[in-house]
């Protein structure tokens, strides 16, 4: 990612549609230190007004799309992503033409590492996670085992312990057949453990911020599929 963005004659600027509660894309994009990766925000507020993941969240969230995207409409955008994981394996009123969820991300992410066989990890709540898993296995990625917290909401608040514990509970055959570890949604911060658990593991770990922003750096190619 840092080659991408570093290899970069322009500055490639992406549209970023963001679930109003979530504060993680914007604290660990910038962690990343891309210089010529910029992320341009707009919030999205569901007509329900809620934070926790259900079909009225996921639902409002798509309906609110085009209005955000029309708040960035003087911006020369190369790319937009509605930074939201579950909302892309949802249902829902159909997205603006062009963009791309942060489970779009995790997909091309995951074609262009040669990643077939998964292990997944989130904060869902489990049919959250089993819908993904079926999603993923749909896209021809097959998830050989998944842990998850059974959470709807909080997801900020989730610690570095409780991410660091959750993957312990994956069975270590899985671990070892996987080609890739994956940390679903947009709103917890992984960030700060991905480097110890690549360390442990000998093998990539994935997030969906992570791959949002390798879409985002490729996108100076203008071609993010």
């Amino acid at each position: 990612m840092a080659a991408l963005d570093a290899a970069s004659a322009r500055t490639v600027r992406a549209g970023l549609l963001l679930p109003w509660a979530n504060v993680a894309v914007e604290t660990e994009l910038a962690r990343l230190g891309l210089r010529r990766t910029v992320f341009h925000h707009a919030r999205l507020v569901p007509a329900s007004r809620t934070t926790a993941i259900d079909a009225s969240f996921w639902h409002g969230l798509r309906a609110a799309s085009a209005q955000a995207l029309d708040s960035l409409s003087h911006v020369p955008l190369d790319v937009v992503m509605l930074a939201c994981t579950s909302a892309g394996f949802s249902d829902g009123p159909p997205l603006p033409d062009g963009v791309f969820t942060a489970f779009d991300a995790l997909l091309q992410a995951l074609t262009r590492a040669a990643a077939a066989r998964v292990v997944l990890v989130t904060p869902y709540p489990v049919p959250v996670t089993e819908a993904e898993a079926a999603a993923l296995a749909a896209a021809g990625v097959e998830v050989l085992a998944h842990a998850s917290l059974g959470l709807a909401d909080g997801y900020p608040a989730i610690t570095p312990e409780q991410i660091l514990s959750l993957t312990g509970q994956l069975p270590q055959e899985a671990v070892g057949a996987a080609e890739a570890v994956v940390f679903s949604c947009t709103g917890w911060h992984t960030l700060a453990v991905i480097p110890e658990l690549e360390h442990r593991f000998g093998k990539p770990v994935l997030s969906s911020n992570l791959a949002m922003a390798l879409l985002a750096a490729r996108a100076r190619t203008g071609v993010c599929s």
